[in-house]
């Protein structure tokens, strides 16, 4: 039995040096930006730090991905967030107790879906949220979350009522504006950016943390107005079941958990799957939720909040040359080491530096880029996609899940109902020539070679059958054989394979041969299965193009017996 965690198996002694540099400069831009999730979350700021302790530690051991990191997540802060002040408890308010008892709670009710997950084998959950609403989701929390973060950079009290009513709060109460929380935000901002625009390989977000929380020190910034952090709890992470909490109150934030669980598969699977097809690595997506599983249940037990694969995290370490788990682990030690003995160091911290850090957060989470290759390659998933977005910031993150869940499917059903079908002809060296299957179109005189783009089901098998139709009876010559190209059809259910027979009955009636072209051997498996096969006959069936074009061509008295 092999005891060495899936991804430290074949470790090379040349990559240690690179893994714990890696790992350091990680915990350098994890520190500050785990920090800031808090304030998404509504949770102390120390459990931030939690969240990249044992979770870490926990899917370094139990997944499959050598660089995925895990740890907390704006997105999934954001779900959280918007799950647990939807449940309406008397004493569940950000920042207290109680909320971060069920936030705990949310993390393993998460981590026990996960499992189940795995168990079930439904990785492939998440490639049911499509590019374009993962574009549209993401920007919306990226809305949401720099928003959020707008009142503290001007040192405004945050409004109460949905997200347009938080809006209007602080634009009509910019005369209350504190200048200095201001003047500390906005130096938040532009010293990272600078750092990034100009020295990228220093993280800004701890140059800025360390530079103003010194100012903030030495001119005694609380005395003058400006919010701070205050005594930051360190010490070890609590070990145990969230207190205060009972069996009823797990069903409360199922539907939390569930949204952060398809979130989590999501995003994980689709960032661990890009960085080992980059690398050459295998990819084990149902390990991998075995880690995401284990690293929120640690989470839960460690009285932290709901943790997930992070994407920018994971590109860092990857841009500094990390090559397994052992940077992540890197990572959770020098985390844990400031959670220990450092803390301290935060209390003079400016809370509108840490809305600095977490606004660029936001910002980055708009992908503009992607918005825009959507608007110039397909514009009906541009449209999903902004509506995805303004469902999430202006409606709330959770419907916005749905929504996007929602519309992947419908998407998928509107590609499935109405795909590309073609009349197949050929070219002077045989090849064959797509051309658009419209009334007029023939593939040679008197043969229709017909082509769908889409697997055959009860809800595209009419459409498919009347196109068809239409197109046999507006060809220009009489119709004597007419042929499907199953090439891009691999399943049909028994009510297409009814609508399939009729078809081949209308055929005859008007006097034209029915074949298959190109079936696979499933297909045909499925069509004998439902007897389709014998009403079309047997011998009516040709492996390629070609050979059915050869067999026209060698048939062509219109009076010879159809087969079948």
């Amino acid at each position: 039995m092999n005891l060495i965690p899936e991804p430290l198996r074949g470790y090379r002694r040349a990559w240690l040096t690179r893994d714990l540099i890696a790992g350091l400069t990680l915990s350098a831009v994890a520190i500050p930006e785990v920090m800031g999730y808090t304030s998404i979350a509504g949770t102390p700021i120390v459990t931030g730090l939690y969240t990249i302790i044992f979770p870490t530690l926990l899917f370094a051991l139990l997944g499959s991905s050598r660089l995925l990191v895990v740890g907390a997540d704006s997105a999934t802060a954001a779900v959280l967030a918007a799950g647990l002040t939807g449940l309406g408890i008397a004493g569940v308010t950000p920042g207290s107790p109680d909320w971060l008892a069920f936030a705990s709670l949310t993390a393993l009710v998460c981590g026990a879906l996960l499992i189940l997950a795995r168990l079930l084998r439904l990785g492939f959950i998440g490639d049911f949220l499509s590019a374009s609403v993962l574009i549209g989701f993401l920007t919306g929390v990226g809305i949401q979350v720099l928003s959020g973060q707008i009142p503290d950079l001007l040192g405004i009290p945050k409004g109460k009522g949905g997200w347009f009513e938080q809006q209007w709060h602080w634009i009509t109460s910019l005369s209350s504006i504190e200048l200095g929380t201001l003047a500390f935000g906005l130096a938040t901002i532009v010293v990272i950016q600078i750092f990034r625009r100009f020295i990228p390989a220093v993280p800004g977000a701890v140059v800025a943390v360390v530079l103003l929380t010194a100012v903030s020190a030495l001119i005694d910034a609380q005395a003058h107005g400006v919010a701070v952090v205050g005594a930051v709890q360190g010490g070890f992470p609590p070990i145990g079941l969230p207190s205060g909490i009972s069996w009823s109150d797990v069903g409360k934030v199922v539907p939390t958990a569930l949204s952060c669980f398809v979130l989590i598969i999501a995003q994980s699977a689709a960032t661990s799957r890009s960085f080992a097809f980059k690398h050459g690595d295998a990819v084990d997506i149902n390990r991998d939720i075995v880690g995401l599983s284990g690293a929120n249940l640690a989470a839960g037990l460690t009285g932290t909040f709901v943790v997930n694969g992070s994407p920018t995290k994971t590109q860092i370490l990857d841009e500094q040359k990390g090559r397994t788990q052992l940077a992540n682990l890197t990572m959770a030690a020098v985390v844990l080491v400031f959670t220990l003995f450092c803390t301290g160091l935060l209390a003079d911290m400016p809370t509108a530096v840490l809305a600095g850090i977490v606004f660029l957060i936001g910002v980055s989470l708009i992908d503009v880029p992607g918005l825009q290759r959507l608007w110039m390659r397909r514009k009906n998933e541009f449209v999903v996609a902004v509506i995805t977005a303004i469902t999430v910031f202006a409606v709330g993150v959770e419907q916005g899940i749905i929504l996007a869940i929602v519309l992947s499917l419908l998407d998928l059903v509107r590609r499935q109902y109405t795909p590309g079908d073609f009349v197949i002809g050929q070219n002077q060296a045989g090849e064959p020539i797509y051309l658009p299957a419209k009334p007029g179109a023939q593939s040679l005189p008197g043969l229709v070679v017909f082509r769908y783009d889409a697997e055959l089901f009860y809800a595209n098998a009419n459409r498919f059958a009347d196109h068809f139709e239409s197109v046999i009876s507006a060809a220009p010559d009489p119709v004597r054989w007419v042929a499907l190209d199953c090439a891009a059809i691999d399943d049909i259910d028994y009510s297409a394979g009814v609508t399939l027979a009729n078809l081949v009955n209308y055929s005859r009636a008007h006097n034209a041969r029915f074949v298959l072209v190109r079936p696979d051997t499933q297909l045909l498996s499925t069509l004998r299965a439902y007897g389709t096969l014998d009403t079309i006959g047997e011998d009516n069936i040709f492996p390629t193009l070609a050979e059915a074009f050869r067999a026209y061509r060698a048939d062509p008295d219109p009076r010879l017996p159809l087969s079948g």
